[in-house]
């Protein structure tokens, strides 16, 4: 395990670190470790633990990060590390995000040996997902310029738990992402994630108002959780006034796992109330996830209502925009990031071992 100099921590009062990479906050005694495992005090250094480590790599399609307007049909190097800086009981994750084995992270890459690998297997982006790139900030950050040089773009997967400092450095490395606003009451946050909504909200704004990046927003609905009309309405409502209406937004199915198996899987229709609600409050881009339904996962023109991009699962079944991601029946710009015709990848899911690119071609 490569162990790294790591940034955002100071010394307080009784001489612990306290490390301000996230809104934890968490303080620590020399050999400690913080909440999300992968940050830890040695000596009077604060330090990652995990840098050029990780869980695993895999080429999938880029919807299914998921991102429906940056760059649709193309293919995604996606890795991860280990632990998380929330504590959600329903994570799906959590073989990774909560491990504590220094196996789970058995492969091993550096930053140009990822870029290059991308570069190879004819991926136009790398993913940081299955746990959140946040904790391991300084190596996402270096994986991103590498990739930036091979001119392959980022994207970061993440629960937007970051403090204001550091977000710009993450943020500004990153070309996309995908911010899960797991609720819409402190409640669900703090009994169910172990987090902060309001940190959250401030992020998506930050991304918003102060940043180029392109982003999506994922919302894993449980039932009898953060189903109700109310907290939708309230939730999507609040999208529109302070994001914009263009603002994609992935409604997707919970299953039980972890630590919440007492909770039923997601039904259909609660996904479909999601997006009429959404759709009626003024999201343009309003997504059913994680289950078949083909309308549900299509994109219309804002303009003359015509489908656009058709989806059953991660396939493109229909592809209605012309080279500058314009519809070609009225001219109406579709929000996002396109380059000419899609990509053709489908639901492809290929494993891929980082050994195989550790020299130049």
């Amino acid at each position: 395990m490569s162990t790294v100099t790591g940034r955002y921590w100071h010394q307080v009062e009784d001489g612990r670190l306290q490390c301000d990479l996230c809104p934890r906050f968490c303080r620590l005694r020399d050999g400690q470790r913080g909440l999300c495992f992968v940050r830890a005090r040695e000596g009077d250094t604060m330090v990652l633990t995990t840098y050029g480590r990780s869980s695993g790599f895999c080429v999938d399609p880029v919807e299914k990060k998921p991102l429906n307007h940056f760059f649709p049909g193309t293919p995604i190097l996606s890795f991860g590390t280990a632990g998380c800086n929330l504590t959600c009981r329903f994570c799906q994750n959590w073989s990774i995000s909560k491990s504590r084995e220094v196996d789970t992270l058995a492969d091993a890459a550096s930053p140009e040996t990822i870029a290059r690998a991308a570069r190879s297997l004819g991926c136009t982006s790398v993913a940081f997902t299955y746990n959140d790139p946040v904790i391991f900030l300084e190596y996402a950050v270096d994986v991103a310029q590498a990739c930036s040089e091979q001119g392959i773009r980022t994207v970061a997967v993440t629960a937007g738990e970051i403090c204001a400092e550091p977000r710009q450095e993450f943020f500004a490395a990153m070309d996309a992402a995908n911010v899960d606003l797991k609720g819409f009451t402190e409640r669900f946050y703090h009994d169910i994630c172990g987090g902060s909504l309001a940190a959250v909200l401030e992020n998506l704004q930050y991304l918003r108002h102060e940043t180029d990046v392109w982003f999506e927003i994922t919302n894993l609905i449980i039932p009898g959780e953060n189903d109700a009309d109310a907290e939708l309405e309230g939730m999507t409502a609040w999208i529109v006034e302070h994001l914009g209406s263009d603002v994609p937004v992935h409604f997707t199915a919970f299953h039980p796992d972890y630590r919440m198996l007492d909770r039923p899987p997601t039904p259909p229709e609660t996904l479909s109330r999601a997006r009429r609600i959404a759709r009626a409050n003024g999201l343009h881009h309003a997504y059913t996830g994680n289950v078949h339904d083909e309308d549900g996962g299509s994109t219309t023109c804002t303009g003359c209502g015509q489908r656009l991009i058709g989806r059953d699962w991660y396939v493109l079944t229909h592809w209605g925009l012309d080279e500058t991601g314009a519809c070609t029946e009225c001219g109406t710009r579709l929000a996002g990031h396109f380059d000419g015709p899609p990509g053709t990848w489908g639901a492809k899911r290929q494993p891929v071992r980082l050994a195989d690119f550790d020299t130049e071609d």
